[in-house]
């Protein structure tokens, strides 16, 4: 393929913090793997100017009326995706140049289309960027001179630019694609940079399920987040919240909080059990750890700041015997139903009955 001539796109999907969340900002570890049921895709298009194109859903500027305006932003808020690309774009050259990598190329299109949930827990905006850092280094053939182990710094970064809070973890998951182990201790991130990720095959899941609340007021999406049913504003509100508690649960731990770091030191060990529970095809502990991996997150944030919508899932999914926890920080939760394919049935009609989405991983 000649990139001075030919559009490239990527595709990137969707993830799913399987255990060790949140210590992926703690000098813990994870394990997370790519979820196929949703995805973002990004198109790089050559063109005689650089041209940042806005989605024609997601960055929606023309509108029926005020009114449909004004319920476009309760419900989705004010920000799509071409910010995202534009943040990499600042990312990506900040970086090339800093390390004297020669850009030869020249002007694109960028473009993207997404199906994943926002403000779901599933890593969408980071999908998003990822699938465009992908086509940057296409583009400009420099693939080789990025490390693979680099790149989910790039993605964060370029989220950073836009006062996303988040860990390293989802963007390791989606730039390495299938199922991860990551370990980013702290002698690890001081010295390299980065953590030490591992792939890791992805026969070796067990059966999962995906659940999420579907959008009442738009019943022909896929899903959206978890606090849909509330006005942009109450969101809003929801996320201050939540950063506040994030910020004060890592004060805690930075001024030596006992209870703080002794639960974060459990949830960073949770992954090194369960890469081995899965090595050894033990379910029933992985099982357990999936569940205490939610208990430790419950205990330390709050249930204020996880929500009851989203405590609802996990206590559905629970009332059949499930293990279940959240994808990420709450809008979706993975469960496991370690008793077979008649649990999974119950699981089915007790998130049908209480208005979840369903959906195998």
């Amino acid at each position: 393929m000649d990139p001075s001539t030919s559009a490239i796109e990527h595709k990137v999907h969707a993830r799913v913090g399987l255990l060790g969340n949140p210590s992926d900002v703690y000098y813990g570890r994870a394990i997370s793997f790519s979820l196929g049921n949703f995805w973002a895709s990004v198109r790089l298009q050559p063109s005689d100017h650089l041209l940042i194109s806005p989605h024609h859903t997601h960055d929606l500027v023309q509108f029926d009326s005020l009114g449909h305006l004004v319920n476009r932003l309760n419900n989705e808020g004010y920000y799509g995706g071409v910010r995202l690309l534009m943040a990499v774009c600042k990312v990506f050259y900040n970086y090339c140049r800093d390390n004297k990598i020669d850009l030869q190329g020249g002007n694109f299109t960028l473009s993207y289309d997404t199906n994943i949930p926002r403000q779901s827990g599933l890593s969408g905006s980071s999908a998003i960027v990822c699938a465009a850092l992908n086509c940057l280094l296409d583009f400009y053939n420099v693939r080789h001179l990025i490390k693979v182990e680099v790149r989910p710094n790039l993605v964060l970064n370029a989220e950073k630019e836009l006062g996303i809070v988040a860990g390293l973890q989802d963007r390791v998951a989606q730039v390495y694609g299938g199922l991860v182990y990551m370990d980013f201790s702290k002698n690890y991130m001081d010295d390299l940079g980065h953590g030490i990720y591992t792939p890791m095959e992805i026969n070796l899941l067990p059966p999962l399920h995906l659940i999420y609340a579907e959008n009442p007021s738009d019943s022909g999406k896929v899903g959206i987040c978890s606090s849909h049913s509330l006005h942009h504003e109450q969101r809003e509100q929801l996320t201050i919240l939540e950063h506040k508690v994030h910020s004060s649960v890592r004060k805690r731990w930075l001024d030596g909080d006992k209870f703080i770091i002794s639960s974060m030191e459990e949830v960073a060990n949770l992954p090194l059990e369960g890469r081995a529970a899965l090595l050894e095809n033990n379910y029933t502990k992985f099982a357990d750890l999936m569940n205490r991996n939610f208990d430790l997150r419950r205990a330390m944030f709050g249930d204020d700041v996880l929500g009851a919508l989203n405590l609802k899932m996990v206590e559905v999914a629970r009332s059949v015997g499930a293990a279940a926890k959240f994808t990420g920080s709450g809008g979706a939760v993975v469960a496991f139903c370690p008793d077979g394919a008649s649990q999974a049935k119950l699981l089915e009609e007790a998130c049908h009955e209480a208005g979840f989405v369903i959906q195998p991983s």
